[in-house]
């Protein structure tokens, strides 16, 4: 039997699928014959459907902070290995939440692309994370999770969303998961 959180991911995980199926569908249907007006409606209804059930910007910044946390106390335990298994957890949910919401209207009308964003933080602050977990370099990995953290910082602000201050966890999210080193 799956335990809640799995079976919402699960089902999060489907949707996300058929979502995509059904966004690829208009592209497939070019090389078919015309499709009735009553065939178009069925699919933007469930087009629509689907998109309803998707999770929002905010879950999977959620996991984002889930994983972020982790980093940090599996470096602070210089478990090399978990902790280059968060990095990889958070830059993998920071694209999905990129990608359910890739731009974010402000109060002005303006857009705020998130991708440039995204991509700017991934070469830069992330990229030294990287570079500190490979080099064992506790020092480095310390200035280079700061540095991600006032950049994410820079990214709520510009989002319009500047009381999301992120800040060094004081605790682990995991309440499972052994962040020591195996010995």
């Amino acid at each position: 039997m799956l335990s809640p959180v799995k079976a919402i991911h699960s089902v999060l995980f489907l949707a996300s699928a058929a979502f995509i199926a059904l966004a690829m569908a208009p592209r497939a249907a070019a090389a078919q014959p015309a499709t009735s007006s009553e065939e178009i409606a069925a699919m933007k209804a469930e087009l629509e459907a689907l998109r309803r059930v998707l999770p929002d910007q905010a879950h999977a910044m959620t996991d984002v902070d889930y994983h972020f946390a982790n980093l940090w106390f599996a470096a602070r335990f210089a478990n090399w290995p978990l902790t280059e298994f968060y990095l990889n957890e958070t830059r993998s949910h920071l694209n999905w939440a990129v990608r359910l919401r890739p731009v974010r209207r402000l109060a002005s009308g303006q857009e705020l692309d998130l991708r440039p964003v995204l991509q700017a933080i991934e070469s830069s602050s992330l990229n030294d994370i990287k570079s500190a977990v490979g080099a064992h370099d506790a020092k480095g990995f310390e200035a280079a999770y700061r540095q991600t953290l006032s950049q994410c910082h820079g990214c709520h602000i510009a989002a319009e969303k500047p009381f999301l201050r992120p800040h060094i966890p004081e605790a682990p999210a995991t309440r499972m998961i052994d962040l020591r080193p195996i010995q």
